[in-house]
């Protein structure tokens, strides 16, 4: 019987382009341009598993999936390997590194910690197109940093969830989720152990409805605890939203 290594492989990808992640049938994803990579350097059929899922047009600019291959390759090998892949890839995803893990080293479950960003600009700018969204008015980023530390006093988010999504639990802990303010705009950063479909993309909506007073800041305590998703902000567009950090306890 043959002997599988398997391997975490760090990527960063630019998701304009891409109907997300996770390969589906008639759309092109990041996932689906990979194995079909890995598959040709290879000379093997790869299955790839990622830490998460991103959206169509989300960003990443670190993610890790793992894939099992035969014989092992030996440390020179995964040079050649990094360039390899690299070539053979599109021009806006790349591999930073590849990794030989444990058989057990799982890129989804061992995962303790991901983060995410939301970008946004308040004045048109071409270069930010894909990468920001631009957003008029003013807003009280003082009374959504307020909204944020509220978040995180909770776990059960089911309110930010997207609607008919199969999971055990709603449960996440969130350790940040904090508005800063840039030179032309506003960055969202938001930590958790674990994130819901839709769920960051939902929370910057609710957020927005605290910064334009259409809410106060402690309003978030009753679109949480009622667990409608109706009852939160409407989700903003994927173009500002960047999968920033995965963390695991053996990396």
């Amino acid at each position: 019987m043959s002997q599988y290594q398997r391997y975490f492989l760090e990527l960063t990808y630019e998701g304009t382009r891409y109907h997300g992640w996770q390969i589906q049938p008639n759309a092109v994803t990041v996932q689906q341009k990979l194995n079909e990579a890995l598959a040709i350097l290879l000379r093997h059929p790869v299955e790839t598993t990622g830490a998460g899922r991103t959206d169509t047009g989300v960003h990443a600019r670190q993610l890790f999936v793992h894939f099992d291959y035969p014989d092992s390759l030996k440390a020179i090998d995964l040079v050649r390997f990094e360039a390899g892949i690299n070539a053979l890839l599109p021009i806006d995803i790349a591999v930073k590194r590849v990794t030989p893990v444990h058989p057990d080293a799982h890129a989804r479950f061992d995962a303790i910690k991901r983060s995410y960003e939301y970008h946004i600009h308040f004045h048109k700018n071409p270069f930010k197109n894909n990468y920001s969204w631009l957003l008029k008015g003013n807003l009280d980023v003082e009374a959504m940093n307020q909204a944020g530390q509220i978040i995180m006093e909770y776990t059960d988010f089911s309110c930010f969830s997207k609607s008919n999504t199969q999971v055990k639990t709603n449960n996440c802990k969130v350790t940040r989720a904090e508005w800063v303010q840039t030179g032309d705009g506003l960055v969202f950063y938001i930590s958790a152990d674990r994130f819901l479909r839709n769920m960051v993309r939902a929370i910057v909506g609710t957020c927005l409805m605290v910064g334009r007073h259409e809410i106060e800041p402690d309003g978030i305590r009753q679109i949480i605890e009622s667990k409608n998703r109706s009852n939160a902000g409407t989700s903003v567009p994927a173009c500002g939203l960047y999968l920033t950090e995965v963390k695991y306890p053996y990396l």
